[in-house]
């Protein structure tokens, strides 16, 4: 019996090419490497020299055993997922690449209509939007779904997955990539890290499950990855001196130190294997001797700690595969383990003040000593001062104890949004939620070849203070909100929020997909003003850049590439989630247009209004004389993202023409003497700079 991820959490734990970056289109991205003062360590694991987007190249499943992908109902696999070593043999976890022809995307920007999202056949076509002519906004990067797992933790619930289908399960349960989950993360942010050396990111988000457990080793893990710090990934006392590749420590690359990040809270931060709130029992276990003995799968996670029947397994760290040891109906004597301390859960508040522990930025990662105190993980920030995005950070995980796993928003958190709306609006900024859990996504059900219309998850809490049609009456009332972007579903599902007053105008839901589970992919957002004045937002997802070790075997990465989609196949995972979705790669990138008219008069004019601003300007950091006539133009550029620049002694920049932007060109002095450089630059939609000017004296 295959259960699915959702209904799992819901009743078992709630009862209840290349990417677009004004280089040229669909080209591969060369790595490039950071500067010698702001490199970090060399990373254990480096990730490909050559980095692609799924503009132009794509991860694929192929040779799927029949009925496990695409899935179908009823589908039994051959193998346990647990049977790692039997993958290869029985066509689980095979993949290659699907690569672009020539300039034609391999999946292409696609544009839905916000209007009749539940129409069959959607509205959706492809996307004529041309981004070298747009004036780029915003840019950053989501990530969701980490689930950093302590594999060799006495109180995960392997049991119900790891000899799928008997007992039924399901991946949420076990899968072979929980020994490989802080290896892949620090392989998307070496692949983030390249993206932001071409065209840098404002601000990165991460929209929660970070920790699979609540597990203070397991946020430590995830925290230190994005730090780049030396990696142990391994608890209790498993010896790192020939240990299984999993176990071996390692050295992360760390996220760039130039790009800030901020952290939303998942249900899995807070909540026992994200359905049941933390009782003394799983606290005890945690930091014990004992393995987590609880009842049936498909007892209510309100009761089932307080039941007992069957053990739930570890991992055996000193194994190839990380072979489930100690499963299985109760007996005696009861299983021991080696205890560890850092297995303890976190409070949310606790959890919280982690990311004070850090060495990226912000301090905090959006967290305050407030919100701390509080125990109230909410908050906003402005990615740029100069250009009106107020992004608002929302906790919306159900803290009834009765669904953990759905959304729900309690009176104070409802009223507490309602005031950051109200506040955004009549600011007259434009405003992007995110949040761990969407709402009013599409459900689990692939496009049909009728015209049976597609169909809302309806996955919202029936124990949530707040309703969530509540919920989306007020959202519709704020019409500067543009976005909710989240995670929780593992997909990359992307649903329309019509305006019941303006069929043309709403927001756009925008799921992120997990790391953990197939596809494995990250998301980078672009907002733009396109060449007819409205905001485009353009979604693309991204692989992690993983690549083979110096001997061609394949680096961990690359291994947990094979358990995801080998779990996949095993368990017949919904893969292609709504309409738009690429049905061999699940991948959906999507331009998402909204109108200039639904904003707020005063939002118009500020978004109408944006042109790139050169705020600094000098020569060779700000050198009063040079030796060589050879110099550097260092800048910062602020509004509008700049595509070009123009630079030249001359006022009138007479025989000067425009090159492609950075923020340190070099630039040749006609000769010796008094030099003036005049500077200016311009964005994509052709909007230019003041000039700017400044000199130097060559020697």
């Amino acid at each position: 019996m295959n259960i699915l991820r959702r209904d799992f959490l819901k009743y078992c734990a709630g009862s209840a090419a290349a990417l677009w970056l004004e280089f040229p289109t669909f080209g591969a991205l060369d790595k490039v490497l950071a500067s010698a003062a702001a490199a970090a360590a060399e990373p254990t694991y480096p990730i490909a020299g050559t980095i692609f987007t799924t503009l132009n190249r794509t991860v694929n499943p192929v040779n799927s055993p029949t009925g496990s992908f695409p899935p179908q109902h009823g589908y039994l696999p051959t193998i346990p997922p647990s049977d790692i070593a039997g993958y290869a043999a029985n066509n689980y976890g095979e993949w290659n690449y699907m690569a672009a022809a020539g300039d034609v995307p391999v999946v292409p920007y696609l544009c839905p209509d916000i209007q009749d999202p539940t129409q069959n056949p959607p509205n959706i076509q492809p996307s004529v939007t041309d981004p070298s002519q747009c004036a780029t906004l915003l840019t950053f990067f989501t990530m969701s779904d980490v689930h950093i797992a302590d594999k060799e933790s006495p109180a995960r619930i392997n049991y119900y997955g790891y000899d799928y289908p008997n007992p039924p399960g399901n991946s949420a349960c076990y899968s072979g990539i929980i020994l490989y989950t802080t290896q892949v993360l620090d392989a998307a942010v070496q692949t983030i890290n390249a993206l932001h050396k071409v065209a840098p990111f404002d601000f990165g988000m991460a929209l929660g499950d970070a920790a699979d457990n609540t597990q203070f080793n397991e946020l430590r893990w995830y925290i230190d990855v994005l730090d780049g710090k030396m990696i142990h990934p391994s608890s209790g006392a498993i010896p790192e001196v020939d240990a299984p590749d999993y176990q071996q420590p390692y050295q992360a690359a760390g996220l760039d130190k130039s790009i800030p990040w901020y952290q939303a809270v998942g249900n899995h931060d807070q909540f026992w294997n994200g359905g049941a709130l933390v009782n003394d029992y799983v606290r005890e276990t945690l930091v014990g001797t004992g393995v987590i003995n609880i009842g049936s799968i498909f007892t209510p996670f309100n009761t089932i700690l307080n039941t007992r029947g069957f053990y739930m397994g570890v991992v055996d760290g000193t194994t190839e595969y990380g072979t489930i040891i100690d499963a299985g109906p109760t007996y005696t004597p009861a299983p021991t383990i080696v205890a560890d301390p850092n297995r303890r859960s976190l409070s949310i508040s606790q959890w919280m003040n982690e990311f004070f522990n850090t060495t990226s930025q912000p301090a905090g990662h959006g967290f305050t000593q407030q919100t701390i105190a509080e125990g109230f993980a909410c908050y906003h920030f402005y990615p740029k001062t100069d250009v009106p995005v107020k992004v608002i950070v929302l906790d919306d995980t159900d803290k009834t104890g009765n669904a953990c796993a759905d959304p729900a928003l309690d009176q104070t958190r409802y009223n507490w949004l309602i005031n950051e709306l109200e506040e955004g609006q009549a600011a007259d900024d434009l405003m992007i939620v995110c949040a761990h859990i969407p709402v009013n996504p599409y459900a689990q059900q692939n496009p049909q070849s009728d015209s049976t219309p597609f169909q809302y998850l309806g996955n919202w809490s029936s124990y949530s203070p707040v309703s969530q049609q509540q919920l989306l009456t007020t959202l519709h009332n704020y019409p500067n909100l543009a976005l909710w972007i989240a995670g929780h579903m593992h997909r990359n599902t992307i649903t329309p929020q019509p305006s019941p007053y303006n069929p043309e105008y709403g927001f756009w839901v925008v799921e992120t997909p997990s790391l953990r589970d197939f596809p494995q992919q990250f998301r980078h957002i672009r907002i733009v003003r396109n060449s007819e004045g409205n905001i485009s937002t353009f979604v693309l997802s991204v692989d992690p850049a993983a690549a083979p070790l110096p001997d061609t075997s394949p680096s961990p990465a690359l291994k947990s590439r094979q358990c995801a989609i080998a779990a996949q196949q095993i368990f017949a995972n919904p893969a292609q989630q709504g309409p738009g979705m690429d049905p061999a790669s699940c991948v959906y990138n999507a331009e998402l247009v909204t109108q200039l008219g639904q904003f707020s008069p005063g939002l118009r004019m500020k978004i109408t209004g944006i042109s790139p601003v050169v705020s600094y300007f000098t020569i060779n950091g700000g050198a009063t004389s040079t030796a060589s006539r050879v110099v550097t133009l260092n800048n910062t550029v602020v509004g509008s993202t700049p595509t070009y620049y123009m630079a030249s002694e001359s006022s009138s920049f007479t025989g000067a023409s425009w090159l492609t932007y950075s923020n340190a060109p070099s630039f040749t002095l006609s000769g010796s003497g008094g030099k003036i450089v005049y500077f200016k630059v311009k964005d994509g939609s052709g909007k230019q700079s003041a000039v700017i000017r400044h000199g130097i004296h060559a020697l």
